[in-house]
Parts: structure tokens; C-alpha cells; sequence
């Protein structure tokens, strides 16, 4: 028995009986879509990259990374607290270490943001749940690169060592705030979709 069907518009008639053809994400969605596919990759490039090249100018200049941490950590020059709740060291080792937990926090950051802008670019043309999958070492990229500059410079530099009573510390919490803040806007931006 034939099922009933409808009848195809005039001109269509060959047509009617053609299985759906698959149609690809962009088209399916519009090149906006599509652009926002390609900006959120581009974003998390950037998060990447940006971590990169901090943990390499940190590198180059290693004798004055580890001078600005122990810095900090020793406490010099703090007018308007000098006492602390917590400690002050001059012990130069605990800066190296230090300075080996923000190096490993940015290129950490950075390899997970150059894979994240990595993925979510080669999953541009994919459905939705296959660029939502994309996303997490994009997610990882910028909850990390907040624990770095949030976590490590803004909570322990700024809060617990009061490095917001000098030059060099003020300079350091300011852009530390600035890349923690750019960090998680990107992830929202990049996670509050499915695309």
C-alpha cells in the first residue's frame, strides 16, 4: 500500500522523493554563525598567545622576574601597612620558587589557549555539540589563566603580600586584574552557547 504524500510544488516534481540532502553547519546557520565560530577561536588563540609571550619575555628576562618577586615577597617598602597577619621573607629560593609557579601557570595557560583556538577552528564547521566539545581546552585555558593572574597576583601578590603599596606591585596587580578580567569575559563568551 502507497502512503499518502503531498503533492510536490509545480516545477519540484523530481525532487519530491529525494532524500533531505545533508546540509553543513554554515549554511545551515548563516555566515554570522560562522564568524562568531571563527571569533571565539580567534579569542582563545589570544588567551594562548598572550600567556606565551609573558612566560617568554619573563624568561628572557629571568634575573629581573625573580628580583620583582622577591620584591614582594620580602615586604620592602610598605609604608602604608607594614605588618602583617601572614609573613615576609627575603629567602631568594622562595622566589625561584615562586617565579617556577608562574611560569609553569602561563605556559600552561598557554599551551591549553594555542590547543583551545586549535580546536574550536577545526570544529568551525561542525554541529553544535561537535563545537561545544571543542571548547574545553579553551574553558581550561582561561580558568587556568584566572588561578594564574587572579589567583596567584591578585590573591596571594595583592592580598596576602600587599604588593599594592609600591610601583612595581601596583603595576603588577593592575595587569593582572586586566588579563584575569579579558580571561573570563572570553570564557563566557565562548562557553554561554552551544556555538
Amino acid at each position: 500500500m502507497l502512503l499518502p504524500y503531498a503533492k510536490p510544488p509545480p516545477g519540484d516534481a523530481d525532487h519530491a522523493l529525494l532524500p533531505p540532502r545533508s546540509v553543513p553547519a554554515r549554511s545551515r546557520t548563516g555566515e554570522g554563525f560562522y564568524m562568531v565560530r571563527l571569533l571565539k577561536s580567534a579569542l582563545v588563540l589570544f588567551i594562548g598567545l598572550h600567556a606565551l609571550f609573558y612566560a617568554l619575555q619573563n624568561i628572557a628576562n629571568i634575573d629581573a622576574a625573580h628580583g620583582a618577586l622577591a620584591y614582594v615577597l620580602s615586604g620592602a617598602d610598605h609604608a602604608a601597612y607594614p605588618a602583617t597577619m601572614f609573613f615576609k621573607t627575603g629567602n631568594p629560593l622562595l622566589a625561584w620558587a615562586a617565579l617556577a609557579v608562574v611560569l609553569a601557570g602561563e605556559l600552561a595557560v598557554a599551551f591549553f589557549g594555542i590547543k583551545g583556538g586549535w580546536d574550536l577552528f577545526a570544529a568551525r564547521s561542525g554541529t553544535a555539540e561537535e563545537f561545544h566539545a571543542a571548547k574545553r581546552s579553551g574553558v581550561i585555558a582561561a580558568g587556568l589563566a584566572l588561578l594564574v593572574w587572579f589567583g596567584f597576583f591578585m590573591s596571594f601578590g595583592a592580598a596576602f603580600f600587599q604588593m599594592w603599596q609600591t610601583p612595581l606591585g601596583t603595576g603588577s596587580m593592575e595587569g593582572a586584574f586586566m588579563y584575569a578580567m579579558a580571561s573570563a569575559i572570553t570564557m563566557l563568551f565562548v562557553s554561554a552557547t552551544d556555538d
